[in-house]
């Protein structure tokens, strides 16, 4: 294997092990308001899921690496479509039932 991506695989460890110990500082700490912390374990998630995007599944955003961004712009938005419509149904029910 060539280094640059022994580098990058090395750095992308790092920085996701790092990226997962200070979501579960920020809660075990419980010094800081609620809020606070969810922020900062959305933070570090968006974070991680662009290391792995960059370090492991080598993503680029060169012109030859352009449907690799269209298939994860529209994964995201399937997957954001997904999450608000569940929202969106279980907001509904809560408030028939209510």
């Amino acid at each position: 294997m060539e280094t640059p991506r022994i580098r990058a695989y090395a750095f992308g460890f790092i920085a996701s092990v790092l990226l997962t110990v200070i979501p579960f500082g920020l809660v075990m700490a419980s010094r800081f308001p609620r809020i606070g912390v969810v922020a900062g374990i959305a933070a570090a998630g968006t974070l991680q899921v662009l290391v792995h995007l960059r370090c492991f599944l080598a993503v680029r955003t060169l012109s030859d690496a352009r449907w690799n961004i269209l298939f994860l712009i529209l994964t995201a938005l399937i997957i954001i479509l997904f999450v608000g419509g569940s929202i969106w149904i279980m907001h509904d029910l809560n408030y028939r039932m209510m």
